[in-house]
């Protein structure tokens, strides 16, 4: 199922929650901005797009509705890629914001966190020097007594509720641990393959951004569902996000960048916008034979339900 085809998805996380807008001037904030921006990614490449949502007025993250429908069914009327968007939202959203859109959206695909955890970038706090909105420096720092929650229970309803809409997920797994807290969810019968695994490295609080880490995440995957049950997809937060989603290309996976992950292009040097990162990749993936795949590939590849059965 990974290597038949060789052809690899790339994904795109257009915005985020975590980053705030004083990091880069470029991060995408109104739905205008997004939208373009969305679009542009899918035109360089980007099979998927991964979606959050921002208040217009200050860039802080936002679940609203409203909000989520000021740019998603633009996106989804002049592009065909796959649009996933976030069950995640932040740290600082209750589970019933979080899954406010999606529910009322019912997309092809949603993003799911394998589990709680520790997620910050609180350290970034310290190397901003002026700040572009009052909520930021607090936004930051704060996220050092912030727990990412997704129990079990949590895991278990959103699965169950998805089900009877269709949706397939993106399953983002921070640590080896988040594999198995998949694997218990297959052995209860809630997912069932193809299903698409994210490999999340370089986020303090998961695995650290180490090449041994990603091979470690592919073999335990390799072991617990067999190479055939499963797709596998990388990314590698900040500074490691070329070189890690390249790695995992050559092993057999797929990628995922956009300004979600990193805001920069190359070091020191801010991607303008996250078109830039998908073609970067692309050309790379090119270089080493490999075979983008449009969004009808990834649609077949990942079992999904298509455009026109969503409520965008």
């Amino acid at each position: 199922m990974n290597n038949s085809s060789r052809k690899v998805i790339i994904t795109c996380a257009v915005t985020g929650s975590a980053h705030v807008p004083s990091m880069s001037e470029y991060l995408p904030i109104t739905p205008a901005d997004i939208k373009s921006q969305a679009i542009e990614a899918a035109e360089a490449g980007a099979a998927i797009l991964h979606l959050h949502a921002r208040n217009p007025q200050d860039g802080r993250p936002t679940p609203s509705p409203e909000v989520f429908r000021a740019f998603v069914p633009a996106i989804a009327r002049e592009t065909d890629a796959v649009i996933n968007i976030t069950t995640g939202g932040g740290t600082r959203m209750t589970l019933e914001e979080r899954l406010a859109y999606p529910r009322l959206a019912k997309p092809e695909m949603c993003s799911l966190n394998m589990g709680s955890m520790n997620f910050s970038l609180h350290p970034v706090a310290a190397k901003i020097s002026s700040w572009r909105y009052d909520w930021e420096k607090n936004h930051l720092e704060g996220m050092e007594d912030m727990i990412f929650r997704n129990t079990f229970k949590d895991i278990k309803n959103i699965l169950t509720e998805f089900r009877e809409y269709g949706t397939r997920f993106e399953f983002e797994c921070y640590d080896v641990g988040h594999l198995y807290n998949l694997a218990y969810f297959v052995d209860q019968g809630l997912i069932k393959p193809p299903f698409f695994i994210q490999s999340v490295l370089g986020i303090l609080g998961g695995l650290g951004p180490d090449p041994e880490n990603l091979s470690v995440m592919r073999s335990t995957a390799d072991r617990l569902f067999g190479r055939d049950g499963y797709h596998f997809s990388v990314l590698g937060a900040g500074r490691h996000q070329m070189s890690l989603v390249t790695m995992a290309a050559i092993m057999g996976g797929n990628v995922r960048v956009g300004l979600e992950d990193s805001v920069y292009i190359a070091r020191g040097v801010k991607a303008q916008t996250n078109a830039e990162q998908v073609r970067k990749i692309r050309r790379i993936l090119e270089e080493l034979s490999f075979e983008i795949a449009t969004p009808a590939d990834a649609r077949q590849m990942l079992g999904l339900k298509g455009a026109h059965n969503t409520t965008l």
